[in-house]
């Protein structure tokens, strides 16, 4: 039974509270998916069916007996293999970590455990969360199911690729430059990154097990889905205060104004310079902004005088002080570091390559590392996070580009982009767009609005104001209504 492996995740908990399906069917249907696709896309890194299988009937034989787990009681869904995993193989993509199996779960795993979600397996990241694309030492590179020579991003591309092909309902990511938000884009799929420190990220590598903790800005978890509705319902159960992450702040969640399209004041901007994007992702943005008009909408387009290039900066600066200290010295990935550095440094666009300034950045703060400049760093980032919260107050949201490129063919890390013809810096052509946000904190829904000429997906960044992601995601959801659709990628058929 193959005919629902598409359905969106909250209507197969439906359907299995109501019996009209089992868990363990749905389940079956999801692994017959993977036998048959994953070889061609390595987007799940790690299977756990015969554990799913016993769960799955314990599911079944459960609700026989009256007894619901939860919202998601019986419904199969993947993890990001950045994301600890208890007695699950979690590697993060690392040599170091290719047989650590852990003991406890992640927080955000444990709290969908917590309402019956059953775990079948691990999706394939980058290494250590830290690229583009999807690329690392233990698995075989991740592909794109709308053309396999196209990467799907990074560095949550296996769970984007799950998703869109029908390997998994609903996967678990994280985001700390744009790694739920390009692999969307890329794959056609709908995502959330959060407000930062909205969500628990305690057992999320890196930092590499049995390291201090370092990473405390910036890195969110969020989920990838087909749908609006699986997002607000997956949010609505992973967000809020975790003991072992004492940072995180008991916020309870927002109470959407529930306005319609025709009440909210939307602003729009297809390009934002110095960062010009592919021409079919300008014009999808003009046909979003001309549709949402049409449909009574008030859109209008905006743009921000907040200061692209130096919060870029301040965002690489910061960065660069936590990740060399997040894991233990390791050679190849020191090596991996100068190659990006130096390829950012010496391919693309002489313009941009200057503004990217990656090479001088990560230079010189790690050969010159010190706690006043660090602090430095974090002070300017509060001055820019208040300069965005005031630029959006006039705004219910705010509609912008995810990337300045759509997916890309495979090459090497570091590797300028072209876009239309114009060679831009590896960086910039993926995160230009994202890091802003990662950088300020500011909530993000992800949804497809259109594809290239070439057929390849476009997605859309629906920003939010800061801690209101139940009201962000409601208008997202009145927008989609209008501008979106997911979409199978062709060959993916769900019989």
């Amino acid at each position: 039974m193959n005919d629902f492996v598409f359905t969106p995740a909250h209507q197969l908990a439906q359907m299995i509270r109501d019996r009209t399906v089992s868990a363990a069917e749905v389940l079956d249907s999801y692994l017959d998916r993977i036998v048959k696709y994953n070889s061609q896309l390595n987007a799940i890194c790690t299977l756990d069916a015969e554990r799913a299988h016993e769960r799955a009937e314990e599911a079944d034989e459960a609700l026989a007996r009256g007894e619901n787990w939860g919202v998601l009681h019986g419904v199969p869904i993947t993890i990001k293999d950045a994301f600890e995993t208890a007695g699950l193989l979690t590697t993060a993509g690392y040599k170091p970590l290719k047989d650590y199996i852990p003991a406890t779960d992640a927080t955000v795993v444990a709290q969908l455990r917590g309402v019956g979600a059953v775990i079948m397996g691990k999706t394939n990241p980058a290494k250590l969360a830290g690229n583009f694309q999807s690329t690392n030492d233990l698995f075989a590179r991740v592909n794109n199911p709308w053309n396999l020579n196209y990467t799907p991003g990074g560095s949550s591309g296996g769970s984007a690729a799950a998703i869109a092909a029908g390997l998994s309902p609903l996967d678990i990511s994280s985001d700390i430059g744009g790694s739920i938000r390009q692999p969307s884009h890329f794959c056609g799929v709908y995502g959330l990154k959060p407000t930062d420190r909205r969500v628990s990220t305690a057992g999320h590598i890196p930092e590499v097990p049995g390291m201090s903790r370092c990473i405390r800005q910036m890195l969110v978890a969020g989920p990838i889905a087909r749908s609006i509705e699986d997002l607000q319902l997956c949010f609505s159960l992973i967000a809020g205060a975790d003991p072992r992450q004492p940072e995180v702040p008991p916020v309870p969640l927002d109470s959407p104004s529930c306005k319609s399209l025709q009440h909210v004041k939307i602003a729009w901007t297809d390009e934002v310079n110095p960062y010009p994007v592919a021409q079919s992702i300008k014009s999808a943005m003009q046909a979003v902004a001309h549709k949402l008009s049409n449909a009574g909408t008030q859109i209008d387009q905006w743009i921000p005088k907040f200061d692209f290039i130096s919060a870029w900066q301040v965002y690489l600066t910061i960065s660069a002080y936590t990740s060399p200290i997040s894991q233990p010295f390791d050679f190849d990935y020191v090596r991996d570091s100068l190659t990006l550095m130096l390829g950012e440094a010496t391919q693309g666009d002489r313009g941009l390559r200057k503004i990217s300034n990656v090479p001088k950045i990560g230079f010189s703060t790690a050969l010159n590392p010190n706690m006043k400049g660090y602090f430095a760093a974090l002070t300017q980032r509060d001055r820019f996070i208040a300069q965005m919260d005031a630029e959006l107050e006039a705004w219910d949201a705010w509609l912008c580009p995810v990337a300045m490129t759509p997916a890309f063919q495979h090459c090497p890390t570091g590797t300028a982009i072209e876009i239309d013809s114009r060679k831009v810096p590896y960086l910039m052509a993926s995160g230009a767009y994202t890091i802003p946000f990662a950088f300020t904190g500011h909530p993000v829904v992800v949804i497809p609005v259109g594809y290239t000429p070439d057929g390849l997906p476009i997605g859309m960044q629906i920003v939010g104001k800061r801690w209101r992601e139940m009201e962000l995601l409601a208008i997202a959801q009145e927008i989609n209504q209008v501008v979106g659709n997911f979409q199978h990628p062709p060959g993916y058929s769900d019989d």
